[in-house]
């Protein structure tokens, strides 16, 4: 029996990479698949166990437990599906641009409760920093490394801050996900030539039309490392979250939770509320603030397109 890692998903074909590097075309064995499907069996990123049924093809025998993953509700005529956008990252990286188009913090706010949930570590790209200077660029996002969010700086003309995204990289599954025209593509093009566009393809191709074949890989970093493109985070809502469980998810408040006078403060109006009081001495972010209200008051939220 093998045991690799499943770098690419296409048409119900899994491509497995073994610690040697060498891949297979693996297809799932039969009773793997018996019974009521409420998610996904298998994903990209998932280790498996395999047999090899020739020289390039095997069949996957097992699905190990996945330590974390990146999951998404997805609507079936027979009910909800939990469709893993990638298993077992090491990070995810929320990419948004400092100007053209300007950073929705509402949406990424969303986002890092999204991988605090599914206890993923998540790191912050704030791209174009020549368009408003490094200044400026670090007073806009400047709230997120005291959360313990890991900010990183970069412009491609101007060949800033690109090192410290590959070292990041580098040696490490990452899942990479943000708005459309932030300039993913260039940056990773930047880091490593060819490989923006191969991510870029990939994604536009899985766009066209429902009835595209959806395929999901895993691209392989030159100094060791992958990274995956996630377009179906934009679809990724809060639906594994209730609204009490919230502020559990906002590292500045969930210490303050126990301070508050009522036990099931929902930090809006109520006298006595730890929260309001830290934001009212400046200790937590307006925006954020203002972040955890919409979410708590389920109001839409906000789409990458």
């Amino acid at each position: 029996m093998l045991k690799g890692r499943i770098i690419r998903t296409q048409s119900g074909f899994y491509t497995v990479e073994t610690a040697e590097g060498k891949q297979w075309v693996c297809r799932l064995r039969g009773r793997l698949k018996r019974g009521p499907r409420t998610g996904d069996i298998a994903a990209l990123g998932d280790w498996v166990r395999f047999r090899s049924v020739d020289a390039r093809n095997g069949i996957i025998e097992e699905v190990l437990p996945r330590e974390r993953a990146l999951v998404r509700l997805a609507p079936t005529p027979r009910g909800t599906y939990r469709q893993v956008i990638i298993a077992n990252p090491d990070q995810v990286v929320f990419a948004f641009a400092c100007a053209q188009p300007a950073p929705r913090f509402g949406m990424l706010d969303r986002f890092l409760v999204i991988a605090e949930k599914q206890e993923i570590p998540a790191i912050i790209l704030a791209n174009k920093v020549d368009l408003v200077g490094e200044t400026r660029a670090r007073e806009m996002f400047g709230i997120y490394p005291p959360l313990g969010y890991p900010v990183l700086y970069t412009s491609v003309p101007w060949k800033f801050g690109l090192e410290d995204l590959r070292a990041r990289l580098t040696g490490k599954i990452s899942a990479l996900a943000g708005p459309s025209g932030v300039g993913k593509s260039s940056v990773l093009n930047a880091i490593q030539p060819g490989l923006g566009l191969a991510v870029s393809h990939v994604s536009e191709a899985t766009q066209k039309g429902r009835h595209t074949t959806v395929v999901r890989a895993l691209y392989p970093l030159e100094r060791g490392g992958y990274v995956a493109d996630t377009p179906g985070l934009k679809s990724l809502g809060l639906w594994d979250i209730e609204p009490e469980e919230l502020d559990g998810y906002f590292p500045e408040m969930r210490d303050l939770v126990p301070l508050c006078e009522y036990n099931d403060c929902t930090h809006l109006d109520e006298p006595g509320c730890a929260v309001r009081a830290a934001l009212e001495a400046g200790k937590i972010a307006p925006s954020r603030y203002r972040s955890y209200v919409r979410m708590r008051l389920g109001e839409e939220r906000e789409d990458l397109a």
